[in-house]
């Protein structure tokens, strides 16, 4: 029965139980008929009203409809109808008991017990650091190999495993299979697994390898969101399927890549395929149900991109009515691009959801002219409502294929003497940002790669009309060069300074570990028509050594960068692009992982290598940490892939394909190979 019918008939009833109907009864205000109807001796107010538990309304209703039968009908209950829907109404409008601003957050409890690894980054805030620490500066270099799980599958294995409980959850690349293994077990028995069953179709229309970049927990489920878009929530106990929902439509380009996020009572999943030309978009789903509650686009008229011209702010400005059409030509913003592969945090004291949209389609920036608002932009969003509180678009009218996407830290840290709740955010475009997390406010815009040419700075001076801006050169400018014209040197490569691979925050040194690429490229666009389902990407490009033109060979660094002033701190050479996330610990070691299979620890405040370990593929998983038994362990994910070993995971020879990255990591073939592989490992007991 319908809910809303359930609370009008018992205001209504009330209003009978009340005595005789007259004149001054129907006069009520609807904050006096709630009063009435709630039972209440003083007023209510609509807010009240509304905060009173749902369910117990509902009962309530069903008291006073068995009482309804006993009564006659009147002729006033037209009215008395009105009444009631003018306050429920308002009750709608108002926070309900049961709404996520007011209900417990486990997940939030659950992420806070450093044994376990509850969300794809640790936490809400994306600081991937635990508070584990008997693994040490003085003993991490006696560790030893623990145990080793095969997933079977060959192709690029990005993300981390989870940890709830006694149990490890454990994703692959496409087909995308699920493995629970029983931690307490010796041999870590398999307790179930999920195997989707997916069209093949779907795997060439996905860019840069099948990756998936991991699982979500929350609700007793864990959440995949599979290569077809299907977004399926798994009972964590026994792996049944619960329900699934359809995210997008892999015939017009559109597939999922990333890992959901749960924050509170609602699960998070973008959308991949700017290369196709898709749309970018997040939606917000329920956890019990699977039910869609608020989708924003990248792009598109207010009502799509959820901005309320006036209130949104954009640098502390806000934002013109539909500013994601009127920066675009003609209808182009319906093939925009803007989406959304990447991870995404959450505040839940300003209840805000944060993350990066990707690149404006198609790279051929001559055929899209304007700011192509809202694509690479970093996106503050009400959780319950999707309303953005404030945006910045990084790199307006990119012609670089500088995505956005790349992870937001959320961390507290002493700017200036005062204490500010900061986003820290490493762009592919070579800057490194620290804003406000609250206003949007743009404090710190540095580069992280010295290589960086592209652009001399970011605007920092907030009189000025380029304020925010990138201050770019001509010379590195493929708009001003022109369709079929090789622009050469540009610096970073389209593949970014730092990739989708998320950085870590230590608090206690107040470092940012940071796995880099230090790549250059040249770019020649091309005109390119759109066909849905078919590659949108109008440009040609070769990758090579940042340091190419000074005999430098090697293309990653890992480094350690102090957001509050902008700069390096310390930077360990790699000779491949770290394209494994990072992990530091209460131990004062951080660990990460290398393209050619090694992983490594650093000492967190000198960057001094403790140790490192070949695994049997290269490594382009984030590290995590946990404790079982009393004791900590580390695991890992290899099996070489993703964008940099993406000629290795196809079968890719020619140095321009991959969009570009074959030819600058051929040599990874003379020191790793395919296979995907888990390796833990823990202290010598």
């Amino acid at each position: 029965m319908d809910k809303r019918w359930l609370l009008a008939s018992a205001g209504i009833v009330a209003l009978f139980a009340s005595g005789p109907l007259s004149a001054q009864t129907w006069s009520l205000t609807p904050e006096q008929a709630a009063k009435m109807s709630s039972g209440q001796s003083a007023p209510a107010t609509a807010a009240s009203s509304g905060a009173k538990d749902e369910t117990a309304l509902i009962k309530d209703a069903a008291a006073a409809l068995q009482s309804a039968e006993k009564l006659n009908s009147r002729p006033e209950t037209e009215n008395a109808i009105k009444i009631i829907n003018s306050i429920l109404q308002k009750v709608a409008q108002a926070p309900s008991a049961t709404s996520s601003a007011q209900a417990p957050d486990a997940l939030l409890t659950l992420q806070k017990d450093p044994k376990q690894w509850v969300m794809p980054t640790g936490d809400y805030a994306n600081l991937r650091h635990s508070a584990l620490k008997q693994i040490t500066t003085e003993n991490v270099g006696k560790l030893q190999l623990a145990w080793q799980f095969s997933t079977g599958v060959l192709r690029g294995h990005e993300g981390a495993p989870l940890v709830i409980g006694d149990v490890m959850y454990l994703h692959t690349p496409f087909p995308n299979n699920v493995y629970a293994l029983d931690l307490k077990d010796p041999d870590h028995k398999i307790l179930w697994k999920y195997e989707p069953k997916q069209d093949p179709s779907v795997v060439p229309v996905m860019c840069c390898d099948t990756v998936n970049r991991g699982l979500a927990y929350g609700d007793g489920k864990i959440f995949l969101a599979q290569a077809d878009t299907t977004l399926v929530a798994l009972d964590a106990k026994t792996g049944k399927l619960l329900w699934s929902v359809k995210n997008g439509d892999p015939a017009k380009g559109q597939t999922s890549t990333a890992a959901p996020h749960v924050f509170k009572d609602k699960v998070f999943v973008g959308i991949a395929g700017g290369e196709f030309g898709v749309r970018g978009h997040i939606t917000a789903y329920d956890v019990k149900t699977g039910q869609q509650v608020w989708r924003g686009y990248s792009m598109g008229p207010d009502a799509d991109t959820l901005i309320e011209p006036g209130k949104t702010t954009h640098l502390g400005k806000p934002v013109e009515k539909d500013s994601g059409i009127t920066t675009w030509e003609g209808d182009q913003w319906k093939i925009g691009g803007g989406t959304t592969w990447g991870w995404y945090s959450y505040d839940p004291d300003l209840n805000l959801v944060y993350y990066g949209s990707g690149n404006p389609s198609t790279w051929n920036p001559k055929q899209r002219p304007g700011d192509n608002r809202w694509s690479m932009t970093i996106w503050a969003r009400d959780l319950d409502t999707g309303k953005a509180k404030w945006v910045y678009q990084m790199t307006p009218h990119d012609e670089w294929d500088y995505d956005g996407i790349n992870e937001m830290i959320l961390a507290d840290q002493d700017m200036g003497g005062q204490k500010r709740k900061t986003l820290v955010h490493f762009d592919r475009n070579g800057f490194a940002y620290t804003l406000d997390r609250a206003t949007g406010e743009l404090l710190v815009a540095e580069k992280f790669d010295p290589a960086v040419n592209w652009a001399t700075k970011v605007d920092m001076d907030k009189t000025s009309k380029t304020y925010g801006r990138p201050l770019g050169v001509a010379k590195y400018s493929t708009e001003q060069n022109g369709e079929d014209v090789n622009t050469q040197y540009v610096c970073p490569a389209a593949l970014g300074s730092k990739d989708q691979q998320p950085a870590s925050y230590d608090a206690t040194t107040g470092l940012f570990l940071v796995p880099t690429n230090h790549v250059c490229m040249d770019y020649e666009p091309f005109r390119v028509s759109y066909t849905a389902g078919q590659p949108y990407v109008g440009a040609t490009l070769e990758m090579f050594p940042a340091g190419k033109d000074k005999g430098e060979t090697h293309t990653g660094n890992f480094i350690a960068w102090d957001a509050k002033a902008g700069k390096i701190v310390w930077s360990n050479k790699e000779q491949f692009s770290v394209w494994g996330g990072a992990t530091s610990t209460d131990g004062g070691v951080t660990f990460y992982g290398t393209l050619e299979g090694y992983l490594k620890a650093v000492d967190t405040k000198t960057g001094k290598e403790l140790y490192k370990y070949k695994t049997p593929s290269g490594i382009i998983g984030n590290v995590t940490t946990y404790e079982s038994g009393g004791k900590q362990y580390v695991a890992v994910l290899s099996g070489v892939g993703g964008w940099a070993g993406i000629g290795l995971a196809a079968g890719l020879s020619k140095s321009n394909e991959g969009l570009g990255a074959v030819g600058n990591y051929a040599s990874l073939a003379n020191y790793t190979a395919l296979g995907g592989v888990l390796t833990v490992f823990a202290l010598p007991n």
